[in-house]
Parts: structure tokens; sequence; C-alpha cells
């Protein structure tokens, strides 16, 4: 039971929303856009990124001289982050301040790109993309973060190709427990470098990364095909994420037996009559726009300005905006206040109070599990009597058998799929521990992982079954930072925080 202002914020919360969070975020982004902007017309970032950093470890050393107490973590509040979790930690450990938001060098001749941790993709891909280039893997939503990325997980609908975020990457530059600062690579403190990914910011501050960069093109062409029947649908998405000459692979799954499978090619070549700049505004949600392939039972191929397709779910949040904003996809609503979506994030985190945070917590889902492909049959069906929430989003990936927390079972690489739930279960018996616990224990039954940026329900045991410790305790020990840094399953860990 609810009363009063508390009653419109759980009930009805898109006039909030729409009244005050919708502006606000509009005032965030030109402000980020504008200081990005000028930050790189100045030449301002590189002089100034050695400076911050020395700050960095000059609070780290302050820390040490105080007598190492407590914990470090970064100062940039929960509320910033695009992870749904709460980090009640930030409270009781000694807040680091990184204020490291700029990119750094495009070094088109190494085809790398270096930047700050708190770089977001929207950002980085404004930047590269009139240069001529971009990253193999973009992460869809605008506000995610390269420190995010890498000390979580990232991955797009290239990964079938690249693999996941932190397997583009180069090199990272970090801040560690002692206030030194080290640069990693696969030939330089490679045990570091393989390990800072899934780290969760445990083993040092994340000052700096390298990233691969790839030539961009003007147009992404999308080939739609809606497909029936659980077994099709698995057999289909699997036989596409094996072709190295799909740029991308990504599938919505409807409903357990209905399908659209997405594929689609760089080119700068386009017939102009089947352009569709699907970012516009005032377009429908991208989510739905696929729907309509399914419903008219009919493929389909567009051309897709392919910045509009790197940040194609950002609109709609995937299809989490429908449930804050229900008549979001409206045409008379996105013609008049399109341009004002997506709320930011981290905004309605900040504004969301405990009420719809339990709310959340209790009826609401947001997992990505990544589980091996020879598993995406049995793993759907799981979801489906587990969770029961649609659309389910697939997405393809190549894990290398590299060291570290993440890696296949075998020698060899092998592909995976990242199956993402976001929304309300409509499972009748759903209860967010027990049926969470439940998937978690299927997902580590199939050598799969979860997305560390989601709630998580298993014991320290069942964490470290499904992750690989072995080189990250080993680091811990090495680094002396079983002192200065939580390990990272105190971090994230529901029965660890409760």
């Amino acid at each position: 039971r609810h009363r009063g202002l508390e009653a419109v914020l759980v009930h009805h919360r898109w006039v909030f929303v729409c009244l005050f969070l919708l502006p606000l975020s509009i005032l965030f982004d030109v402000y980020y856009q504008l200081r990005a902007w000028a930050v790189w017309r100045l030449h301002s970032a590189p002089r100034q990124h050695a400076q911050r950093v020395r700050h960095i470890q000059a609070q780290v050393r302050e820390w040490k001289n105080e007598g190492s107490k407590r914990y470090m973590c970064t100062g940039r509040p929960g509320w910033l982050t695009v992870s749904l979790r709460v980090g009640k930690y930030k409270k009781i450990h000694k807040n680091i301040m990184i204020n490291l938001m700029d990119v750094l060098e495009v070094d088109s001749e190494r085809q790398v790109v270096r930047v700050e941790p708190l770089v977001t993709m929207g950002q980085l891909t404004a930047h590269l993309n009139p240069m001529g280039w971009t990253i193999p893997v973009v992460p869809e939503l605008d506000d995610l973060t390269v420190g995010g990325l890498i000390m979580g997980t990232g991955i797009e609908s290239s990964s079938h190709i690249y693999g996941l975020f932190q397997h583009t990457c180069v090199a990272y530059e970090l801040v560690l427990a002692d206030g030194s600062l080290v640069r990693c690579s696969p030939t330089e403190n490679s045990d570091l470098f393989y390990a800072v990914p899934w780290s969760c910011g445990t083993l040092g501050f994340l000052v700096a990364a390298e990233i691969k960069m790839i030539p961009a093109k003007k147009y992404v062409k999308i080939h739609y095909e809606p497909v029936r029947g659980l077994q099709k649908i698995c057999e289909k998405f699997t036989e596409e994420s094996k072709k190295k000459e799909n740029s991308f692979v990504e599938g919505l799954v409807y409903s357990l037996e209905e399908a659209v499978i997405m594929t689609g090619v760089l080119t700068d070549e386009a017939e102009q009559s089947k352009i569709n700049r699907i970012g516009n505004y005032y377009k429908p949600w991208f989510f739905k726009h696929v729907e309509k392939y399914l419903k008219a039972d009919r493929t389909g191929i567009e051309y897709i300005p392919s910045r509009h397709y790197y940040h194609r779910h950002t609109r709609s949040i995937f299809w989490e905006l429908q449930d804050i904003i229900p008549f979001g996809n409206n045409p008379i609503f996105r013609y008049l206040f399109g341009w004002m979506v997506p709320p930011k994030i981290s905004l309605l985190k900040l504004t969301q109070g405990e009420a719809i945070r339990k709310l959340y917590e209790q009826h609401h889902v947001v997992q990505d599990m990544l589980v091996p492909m020879k598993s995406l049959e049995k793993s759907i069906q799981t979801f489906h009597v587990d969770l029961n929430v649609y659309p389910l989003w697939l997405c393809p990936f190549i894990l290398p058998n590299n060291p570290g927390m993440v890696h296949p079972k075998g020698d060899e690489a092998e592909l995976y799929v990242d199956i993402g739930a976001y929304g309300e279960p409509k499972r009748k018996q759903f209860e967010a521990r027990a049926s969470m616990r439940q998937m978690e224990k299927f997902v580590r039954s199939v050598h799969g992982f979860q997305m560390l940026y989601a709630d998580c329900y298993m014991t320290r045991e069942e964490f470290w079954d499904m992750f690989d410790g072995s080189l990250y305790h080993k680091l811990r020990e090495q680094m002396n930072c079983k002192d200065a840094f939580p390990e990272v399953y105190d971090k994230i860990c529901k029965a660890a925080r409760h």
C-alpha cells in the first residue's frame, strides 16, 4: 500500500519521468557533449590526464598513510552507474575520486584509440565515426562506460567475430594498491592484463585503456528473418552465428516458439528506398519495428546508418521503457516528445525511492546469462519455465581460451550466446531469490556465466564454481590487494551484502 506522492511515483511513474527526468536528461546530455567537444578541440585531455592520474596516486598514498583501515573504491556515486544494483559499499569504503572521462588519442597507424575509463559508448562512436573509425564491439546503450565494460563486461552483435568487449582491448593502465602506475598488455604484465576483466575494480583503479579500431562504414545492411519453432530458432541462430561473413548477428525471441533472427553486413552502398534511419527520435522503437516482420510473417532487408544501428536499443532501453512510459511508442508521443527519450538510467535510479526499488527487486528481472551455444535450446526452455519474460535478447560471441575469470571449459575457443531477460516475469510462482538461484544453478551446470552488473544470489562456493578465480586470487595475494579492495564476490553478491 502506498499513499500520496509515493503512490504516484510507484503507480504513475511516467508522470514524474515525463515532467522532470526527460528534461533533466537532455540537460545532462548537452552538458557532456559540449564538454567532450571543448576538451577535444583544445587538446587539453592528454595534458591533464597525467595530472589527474597523479592526483589518484596521491589519494591512494594518503589512504596508506592513514593506516589502510578501510577498503578503497571509486568515488563515483552508485546512482551514476548503468547497473540497477545499489552499491552500499560506497558508504563505508574510502572513496577515491576518479574524474577521467576523455578520449586521449586516436592512433590511426596502430589502429588503436586510447581513452579514459568514464568515456561512454555514445561519446566514443560520436568521436570516432566522423574520422572514419569505429571499435569492433560497441555495446548498445549510450551511457555504458569503457571502465564498466572492462571491469564488468560488454557484448554486441559483432561479438561472434571479435569476442567480448575485453577481447578488443590491447592494453590497460592501472593505479595499484601501493599507489604505483602500471601498464599491462598481452606481452607486458600479462597476468594482470588477463585478470582485470570481470574483476570489478578489485585489483586496482583503471585510468586508461587502449582499444582496437576498425574502419567505419556508412550503413549496416540488415536482413530480418522470422523463425517459428524453438528447435528451428536455435538451429538458424547457431548457423548464422558461425558465419564470419555476417558482420552482426542478433535474435529477438518474442515467445517460446517465435523469433526474428537478424544478420547484418557493413557497407558503404545502399538502396535509397530501403534506408531506415531508426535512430531518429520519431521512429518506432527498434524491438517493435522488428516485431512487425514476425506479425507479417515476412523477411525484409534494410540499410541502417551504422551509428543508428550501434545504438538501436538505446531509445527504448531495449524494452524496459515500455514499463516506465507505457505510451512511449505511441506515434503522437514519439513525434512530440521522442527527442527527449530516453531518460537517463542514472536519474531513474537516483529518484526511484525505496518502494520502487523493492518492487523492482521482487517483480522485475534484468539479467544476462552467457551460455555455450550448444545449450541454447535447453537454456531458452529454462528461461521460459523459471521466468517467462519476453522478448529475450540473443547475442552470440566467441569466447577465446584466455587466462582469467571467464573462459570455455575446453582448450579451444568456443561459441557462446548471451541470453538477456529484461522485464516483469509472467511466471505465477516467481520469487526473485528462489527463481534466480534456480537459474544460476542451471547456468553453472552448462558451464555458463552470469553478468555481474545484475543481482546475484550465489554463495561464495557457487560463485567460484562458476568463475575461475585461480589467476585472480594469485594476483590479489601478490599485489597486496586483500587489505585494499574487497573480493569481487563481496562487492557484487547479495548473499555477501545482506
